[in-house]
């Protein structure tokens, strides 16, 4: 090491910082709220290319953007933030109306939303062009109830969003990129984005 960082550590830290941008790349592309699936679609494929040293920038997440979200991911991110609308009634209601086992589906309510979470976000890591996202979401499912260990990292890294935007809330946007990059270490993990 001659007068700094060694080699190793310069190289983990780009991936960090480079995780770090693409979480402020998906917050933005996000926005419209419909087009989330695309944006973590983008997100995932900029990571994936940037760590196998293939080329890519802001304008190959764009066009995965792009290709995602017009190839359905709008119906997609349509439909999660529909259920998560009615998720949020329904645990609005049992906190308003105390029911008979009201704690109990407030708990379902609450484990069905992280669900529905892990596995947009592990079909998002999967999805390649040309890909159904009936039948990414339908493995993505399986995957997310199979792997219960690969489950509970990525809610893990919902935590640290969470813990992020707590203690100041612009840092929980670039932490979106570390949830996705660890999504996709699970995916690796699980051999997922090997077969894809």
């Amino acid at each position: 090491m001659k007068g700094g960082f060694p080699a190793r550590y310069a190289a983990r830290f780009g991936v960090f910082a480079e995780c770090l941008l693409v979480g402020v790349w998906m917050a933005l592309a996000a926005l419209p709220l419909v087009t989330l699936p695309g944006a973590l679609v983008a997100g995932a494929g900029h990571l994936r290319r940037w760590t196998a040293d293939e080329e890519t920038g802001l304008r190959s997440f764009a066009a995965e953007l792009r290709a995602a979200t017009v190839r359905g991911g709008w119906g997609v991110g349509l439909g999660f933030w529909g259920v998560l609308a009615l998720l949020w009634v329904d645990l609005a209601l049992v906190r308003a109306v105390p029911v008979p086992g009201g704690r109990v589906v407030g708990a379902l309510g609450i484990l069905v939303a992280l669900g529905g979470a892990v596995g947009l976000l592990r079909a998002c890591t999967a999805w390649r062009p040309g890909a159904r996202w009936r039948g990414l979401l339908a493995a993505a499912a399986r995957r997310t109830l199979r792997d219960p260990a690969g489950s509970l990292l990525v809610v893990c890294g919902f935590a640290v969003v969470a813990v992020s935007g707590w203690l100041a809330a612009p840092l929980a946007v670039p932490a979106l990129g570390l949830v996705v990059a660890g999504t996709l270490a699970v995916e690796r993990r699980g051999g997922v984005l090997a077969a894809a």
